[in-house]
């Protein structure tokens, strides 16, 4: 997305309690296939810190605020991380 609804995705997932914390790298190029063609976009690619029970609530929000027909919403599990970090995703109230 644009920058603008990128911080608006970031905002209300923080918000809403559904992140612990949203990274926005601008400018990020992409090349892809889309209904036969080849697009390319600059676009931010978010980064969303949260909890794997969040997932679902997490991808229907950016379906709903996200622009484009079919935005990008992947999960990548964390192998590990500082103790300390990984206990404030899981609780980012606490801080």
């Amino acid at each position: 997305p644009d920058m603008e609804a990128a911080e608006r995705v970031a905002q209300t997932l923080v918000q809403e309690r559904l992140a612990a914390c949203v990274n926005i790298l601008p400018i990020a190029k992409s090349i892809y296939l889309w209904k036969g063609n080849v697009e390319s976009a600059a676009e931010q690619l978010l980064i969303i810190k949260s909890m794997a029970r969040a997932f679902r609530a997490i991808q229907k929000r950016i379906l709903e605020l996200h622009p484009y027909e079919l935005p990008e919403v992947i999960a990548v599990p964390i192998a590990d991380g500082l103790p300390d970090y990984l206990a404030w995703i899981r609780n980012p109230d606490k801080t």
